[in-house]
């Protein structure tokens, strides 16, 4: 279990406030549940702790075996979790099913429904699968809150382990690309398995020219969701404990510069993708375990440098969940009082179910 200081969420509340769009609230408690592609945290209004559960949400998606396997240990979870804690169980309680529950969704609609009803049935949970720029939103103002005036680009870069976000304050991009996925995507392109993470190093010339390619087409929609001039800020562990060392490494630059440059970026790549997984670890300073994702990480970061048309990336790890961000979404809890007729819009409309209007339902 993990603590935060109280006024780091009243802080974080306020901020998101003020941004709009959500709105602090109104209720003398409420608990949120983050639901991403690797467990559950929970999180409430009117405590400073949280806790977390471990469960691969996207292991069984990927093997085709749907969602069954996942109801138990996520039924358990958002019993437990609130208990762990100490929350107020009389608090009203919203999960947002993040990118594995959009791929859920995507390949049965009709079966998630029918599972989200038998959790709302047996926890009380209203589980809502939140669309990629909502998500995005999320992120935006929390590190906006948590960076304050080390934040000077226009968007910050969420590189998590089903989708990745660029977030601003105007425009948003989001896509289903993120850490665990796009290697699955490189496995299967390059080494045609359909398991991940795969022995991708080392690499031909030709077998690097697939991937960067790659990278550029999955990043098509990229330049129209966001107009120039954008700069950006990443956030997350892929870059931060990922690229940004081992590029600071192999450029022999102090190991305190916060600043990915693009053609630095770029040497990097070339240097160790022709070598194996071992030989890696031991020029850039990590565990082979660690290193199965930094070749990857970097083919990602350099082709969204390519398609914003930035030179460089700053670099400011934070601690971001998506709690503060549900907590203060009135839209989310207002679902939770009508959650038959949300779980009805999603089963027909997919993930326009969740900015639809809940007053609205019968």
């Amino acid at each position: 279990m993990s603590i935060a200081r109280p006024s780091f969420w009243r802080a974080l509340l306020v901020s998101l406030w003020l941004v709009g769009g959500v709105a602090p609230a109104d209720e003398a408690c409420r608990i949120a549940f983050d639901m991403g592609s690797s467990g559950i945290r929970a999180g409430a209004s009117n405590s400073e702790r949280t806790a977390r559960a471990e469960i691969d949400f996207l292991a069984p998606l990927w093997a085709g075996r749907g969602f069954d396997e996942l109801l138990t240990p996520t039924i358990a979870a958002l019993k437990e979790l609130p208990a762990q804690a100490g929350f107020d169980p009389a608090c009203p309680g919203v999960g947002g099913g993040f990118s594995a529950w959009r791929l859920a969704l995507q390949q049965d609609a009709g079966g998630l429904v029918e599972k989200l009803a038998k959790i709302r049935e047996a926890t009380g949970v209203a589980v809502l699968v939140v669309p990629p720029l909502q998500e995005g939103a999320y992120g935006y103002v929390g590190a906006r809150a948590l960076l304050g005036e080390r934040l000077r680009s226009s968007h910050v870069l969420d590189i998590g382990g089903g989708s990745l976000q660029v977030a601003g304050e105007q425009s948003s991009f989001g896509e289903a690309l993120g850490q665990k996925v796009w290697l699955r995507h490189l496995c299967h392109e390059i080494r045609n398995a359909e398991t991940s993470p795969c022995d991708l190093q080392p690499l031909t010339g030709d077998e690097l020219a697939i991937a960067r390619a790659l990278a550029v087409e999955k990043l098509l929609g990229l330049a129209a969701a966001l107009p120039p001039p954008v700069s950006m800020t990443a956030i997350s562990r892929p870059v931060s404990r990922g690229v940004l060392p081992a590029v600071n490494r192999l450029a022999e630059l102090p190991a305190d510069t916060n600043v990915v440059q693009r053609s630095a970026l770029s040497a990097a790549i070339e240097r160790i993708a022709r070598l194996g997984r071992g030989e890696t670890a031991t020029l850039v300073g990590s565990s082979p375990s660690y290193v199965a994702y930094l070749l990857s990480d970097m083919l990602l970061v350099e082709a969204l440098l390519l398609a914003t048309e930035s030179d460089s990336l700053a670099v400011g790890e934070i601690d971001l969940t998506n709690l503060p961000g549900l907590l203060a979404d009135d839209r989310a809890y207002r679902w939770q009082a009508h959650y038959g007729c949300y779980l009805a819009r999603l089963g027909k409309n997919g993930l326009a179910a969740y900015a639809s209007d809940p007053d609205s339902c019968p």
